[in-house]
């Protein structure tokens, strides 16, 4: 199987006063999920949106709803982000009591479960667990923040995950623009996060096509 791009705008940068405009606006521009950042001021140093807000934006939005849990013991949110309708529920493999686990109960709740590591988490140890999960999110900033500095040291776990695991989901989210979109796609990122970069864009739909021709190329050139 061969992966596609996808280009997942983070709606961290986008206006939360206006949270579901933002997210059709997203989804006219050409995005393929609407990655929701939730924190909770514990796993990491910020605080935003939750359960709740994913419910009331549900009605409203039929995009797919790509949400990051930046949290400590993410299994006491699965029921709530599953009733809230949630399409793809990613946690932190360093705040997993038992990842197999939950990735089963994230299944058997009717969603799509990723794994995410945070910059200094070795890749091989997610190994065990990527065949079970339909998504790797790596992280190439410090999970928390937006609009911080892409880590080039990050690639290469892009890479070496790319190589044992070639029809996988790779994710990868933090400082992902023009000038490092290549670099991340080359190593073998098919779903990009992007925030600052497309919201900040004078023609955020330029943005997306950008980024999603870029990963396109590396995909057709992978595979040659």
């Amino acid at each position: 199987m061969t992966v596609v791009p996808k280009i997942a705008p983070s709606l961290l940068s986008g206006d939360f006063a206006k949270l579901a405009s933002e997210c059709q606006r997203m989804l006219d521009d050409g995005a393929d999920y609407l990655h929701m950042d939730v924190m909770d001021g514990h796993f990491v140093p910020n605080l935003t949106l939750g359960a709740p807000i994913i419910k009331s934006l549900r009605p409203h939005t039929k995009g797919f709803l790509d949400c990051h849990l930046m949290v400590s013991h993410p299994e006491q949110w699965v029921d709530d982000f599953a009733k809230a309708g949630a399409d793809l529920f990613c946690f932190h493999l360093e705040a997993a009591e038992d990842t197999s686990a939950l990735v089963k109960k994230i299944h058997e709740k009717g969603m799509k479960a990723g794994i995410a590591v945070k910059p200094n988490t070795p890749i091989e140890d997610v190994f065990p667990y990527a065949g079970e999960a339909d998504q790797i999110l790596i992280m190439t900033v410090e999970p928390g923040f937006g609009g911080q500095a892409f880590m080039t040291s990050c690639i290469e776990k892009v890479r070496k995950l790319r190589e044992k695991f070639p029809s996988l989901d790779i994710e990868v989210d933090g400082g992902l623009a023009p000038d490092t979109i290549d670099a991340a796609a080359e190593a073998g990122a098919n779903v990009i996060v992007a925030g600052s970069s497309i919201f900040k864009a004078d023609s955020p739909k330029d943005m997306i096509k950008l980024l999603r021709d870029r990963v396109q190329v590396a995909i057709d050139k992978s595979s040659a």
